[in-house]
């Protein structure tokens, strides 16, 4: 019975001291001690039941450590416990080696490579959750520590791994954060260098202010200047008018921006009381266009100057060219005038008196058929009767281009439009100085194309635009006329 117990204690020395690999085993004597297949605990209780604890777990019972054949000594010997510095006492030693003396001797002669697994088992625990692996006996407890030790080897392992990468997280952080700092570095140079553009920008912006207000100041003071003037101007216009009967109303200091370039550099740009387009033009309007004029003490009227035909000077109050306004109007219409002073118009009848009466005029008559070619009659003296007597013609002295269909025909006669029971009147459509009935009638209805006839418009009679000397013929009608007038005495003025 004591030489089975010291032959068990033996075998649970041997299995405790090489439990990683299969290959240490010192000779044939034991081939199977330390594996798992030839030691079961079933046959360890009936050999010595005192020398088992029945609660201590089995290897078996350790899951996945791999004990049995597959412990590589290398590694434990490499790294995996280098920090430890638990050495097992050498009395353990001494009492395991008085108890066997011949288990030295039959481990040592032949099995080196598991004395030296031994030791570093041995050498490299650091202080288990355990003592009693210095039991030799207890196989299974020793065997606890060891699986104890490789998994805290493992998570250590695992710890490790996870602070490498978390330092090579940190690291590229780290590099993110020096180039954001950079960056920052550039932008912040940059943002230097803008502000000091910016503020130079600003210097220069303030200096120009500066001027600025400068000349602000000096216009200012010219403003009030000219106020004063103007003030003074026009209480010299308001004593002209009481004198002279002429409004302030077409008083103008400056002349029109058209016209600037076209007057003369004496400072006399507009008459203070323009009578007419002749008063205008020695007032120093060299361009047409349309102006205001004084005909009577509180009554304005908007006119078309022509200040380039034969010298200029003339005040237009009739034109015909292209059909746009109807001429077949009534009295009223006549008296008071119709149109646009540029396009087609009639001056009005009352205005017309005025104008002409003011002094000696003359008359222009422009005419354009509809092959482009031009005409015109000149009449040395024109004026014209009130209201009261039909506003009735007076026209004389002819010359011109053309030979004459209105003076010799139509002067002393009344105007008649169709309206007041006249029969040329409301033949021709027209409002004129018609005597039996016409040979000129310049308010007739606007035909394009010139010839039209009485059945194709299902007319009494002829009622174009009728000079009938020039094409000999009632059923023509011009493509354009003007009729103008200016004082007999008007003289251009020469350019310097």
């Amino acid at each position: 019975m004591k030489n089975r117990s010291v032959l068990l204690f033996f075998v649970l020395t041997g299995w405790c001291s090489q439990p990683f690999t299969g290959d240490s085993l010192a000779s044939d004597e034991h081939p199977d001690v330390g594996h798992d297949d030839d030691v079961h605990p079933n046959t360890l209780l009936e050999t010595s039941p005192d020398a088992l604890d029945l609660n201590t777990p089995t290897n078996r019972d350790v899951p996945d450590s791999n004990l049995e054949t597959n412990w590589d000594l290398s590694d434990l010997n490499k790294d995996n416990y280098e920090d430890a510095d638990w050495h097992p006492p050498s009395s353990h030693l001494k009492k395991h080696t008085d108890l066997l003396p011949d288990a030295r001797l039959a481990m040592g002669s032949g099995s080196s490579g598991v004395d030296q697994g031994t030791n570093h088992i041995f050498n490299r625990t650091v202080g288990g959750p355990s003592a009693m692996c210095e039991t030799l006996p207890d196989m299974f407890r020793c065997t606890d520590d060891v699986s104890y030790w490789l998994h805290e080897n493992q998570n250590r392992k695992e710890q490790l791994e996870e602070l490498r990468e978390t330092m090579s997280e940190l690291q590229e952080e780290l590099r993110n954060h020096r180039h954001r700092v950079k960056a920052l570095e550039t932008e912040g140079e940059e943002s230097a260098s803008l502000n000091s553009t910016f503020d130079q920008m600003l210097r220069s912006l303030e200096l120009r202010q500066a001027e600025a207000d400068t000349l602000l100041h000096v216009h200012a003071t010219l403003l009030y200047e000219l106020q004063v003037q103007l003030h003074n101007l026009s209480a010299a216009v308001q004593h002209m008018s009481r004198n002279t009967g002429c409004t302030g109303n077409v008083i103008r200091t400056s002349p029109p921006l058209g016209l600037r370039g076209t007057l003369p550099p004496d400072g006399q740009y507009l008459s203070f009381c323009p009578s007419d387009c002749a008063s205008l033009y020695h007032s120093g309007v060299r361009r047409s266009g349309v102006y205001a004029i004084v005909l009577s003490p509180g009554s304005t009227v908007s006119v078309y100057c022509d200040m380039e035909t034969e010298g200029g000077g003339w005040t237009v109050f009739q034109r015909r060219r292209d059909g746009s306004v109807s001429f077949n109007r009534g009295w009223a219409e006549y008296r008071e005038g119709f149109g646009e002073p540029r396009g087609e118009h009639w001056l009005g009848n009352q205005h017309l008196y005025l104008l002409s009466n003011q002094g000696h005029y003359s008359l222009r008559i422009d005419l354009q058929d509809w092959s482009h070619t031009h005409r015109h009659a000149l009449y040395h003296s024109f004026r014209t009767e009130n209201e009261d007597n039909q506003f009735r013609l007076h026209v004389s002295g002819f010359s011109g281009t053309v030979e004459d269909s209105f003076s010799w025909y139509h002067d002393q006669q009344g105007f008649s439009t169709p309206d007041t029971g006249n029969i040329c009147a409301e033949i021709s459509h027209a409002g004129w100085w018609f005597h039996q009935c016409f040979q000129a009638n310049l308010n007739g209805v606007y035909y394009k194309g010139g010839r039209y006839s009485l059945k194709a418009q299902n007319l009494l009679g002829p009622d174009g635009i009728i000079w009938f000397s020039w094409k000999d013929s009632d059923f023509y009608s011009l493509k354009a006329v003007t009729m103008m007038i200016r004082p007999r005495s008007f003289r251009p003025r020469l350019s310097p």
